[in-house]
């Protein structure tokens, strides 16, 4: 499947461009070392770069089997218009690093951390992040671009991530989102059910607001989605516009996507009305909320309860994007069912 980033967007990796895979014994350091290289070599990395992205890839797995519980990484390919990069992202739960400043000195290795120090990993990659409380588990990423792709190395102020069903390979969950004159827009799609069906929906979705001309308001982009996903199935679908400089953030959303500003010591729900995008749509409604400094808008599917809470992770809604929707969609992701979080960041969080 062609990816389905237009300029200047970025949209969710298409099914070959991102993979899950369990760690949880050292022989898994093997594949995700080779999954790593195929990725890698597809985006052009070859010599010395190749082998740093394979060394910190594999070091990283075999970390994770040996210290930690549950561990997961998703090994994948962003593109952001024409640029792209590899990023992978490690997951457990537990048992957490109880000295994350100790960690990133090389050879400092207890239990949960890794041997080589994550300043070895931060070393080798362009930009990575770690979001660790004892007993509750770790996250940590690493984001590699080619050097002619310099310009790509920080990311963009958001990041997104899905996850199928179990049982299926394409998710019926979509996002999209970009940058223009300093605003961000987000897009997030629930495709109605799961598989094929629901993942063309939402791949539909995209397609709609990557074609728009921007500026745009919300309502406007809903609308539009609305129409395009006439001939699918239909889905539950969410537009914010993050516009820091204003401190506000616009929002239209139909169906059960989640909508949330995080800021100012406080979570504050955004209003979607009930509908389903492509069938059911009586009116877009469109509502402006202010935006604290240093806010970070989240946007979810209902893969995730909304039973989360800001205060139980501290520091985590200042530090990067791909960070924050990783934790949540590991402690929130509890339900059987597709799964997508999108989290826009105005702080530049590292």
């Amino acid at each position: 499947m062609d990816p389905l980033t237009g300029p200047g967007w970025t949209s969710s990796p298409p099914v070959g461009d991102a993979l899950w895979i369990r760690v949880e014994e050292e022989s898994a350091a093997a594949g995700v070392r080779r999954r790593v290289t195929a990725l890698a070599e597809r985006l052009g990395f070859a010599g010395e770069r190749l082998g740093q992205v394979r060394l910190a890839a594999t070091e990283a797995a075999t970390n994770l089997a040996k210290h930690a519980r549950q561990g997961e990484m998703l090994v994948r390919i962003v593109r952001e218009g024409e640029a792209a990069a590899l990023e992978f992202v490690c997951v457990d739960r537990g048992p957490g690093i109880a000295d994350v400043a100790g960690s990133r000195l090389n050879g400092f290795s207890t239990s949960g951390t890794l041997g080589i120090g994550l300043g070895s990993i931060e070393r080798l990659a362009d930009r990575s992040g770690l979001h660790s409380l004892p007993g509750a588990g770790t996250v940590l990423f690493a984001r590699f671009v080619r050097a002619d792709d310099a310009s790509a190395a920080d990311g963009p102020p958001f990041a997104g991530l899905t996850r199928p069903i179990d049982g299926e390979d394409e998710c019926g969950d979509a996002y999209a989102a970009h940058v223009a004159d300093g605003t961000v827009y987000a897009m997030l799609c629930d495709g109605l059910g799961h598989g094929p069906l629901a993942a063309r929906a939402a791949q539909e979705a995209v397609r709609a607001v990557r074609d728009a001309v921007l500026p745009a308001r919300p309502a406007e982009l809903l609308e539009r989605v609305h129409r395009r996903l006439g001939p699918t199935r239909g889905g539950a679908v969410a537009v914010a516009a993050v516009d820091p400089a204003a401190g506000t953030v616009r929002f239209a959303g139909l169906g059960n996507i989640a909508g949330w500003i995080v800021g100012g010591g406080r979570r504050q729900g955004m209003i979607s009305v009930p509908g389903i995008a492509g069938t059911h749509a009586k009116r877009f409604r469109e509502d402006v909320y202010p935006l604290p400094p240093g806010g970070v808008v989240v946007l979810h599917s209902d893969g995730l309860t909304d039973r989360w809470d800001a205060a139980e992770r501290p520091g985590l809604f200042q530090r990067p994007p791909l960070l924050i929707a990783s934790v949540l969609l590991r402690d929130a992701g509890i339900r059987h069912d597709d799964r997508s979080v999108l989290a826009v960041t105005t702080s530049g969080g590292s």
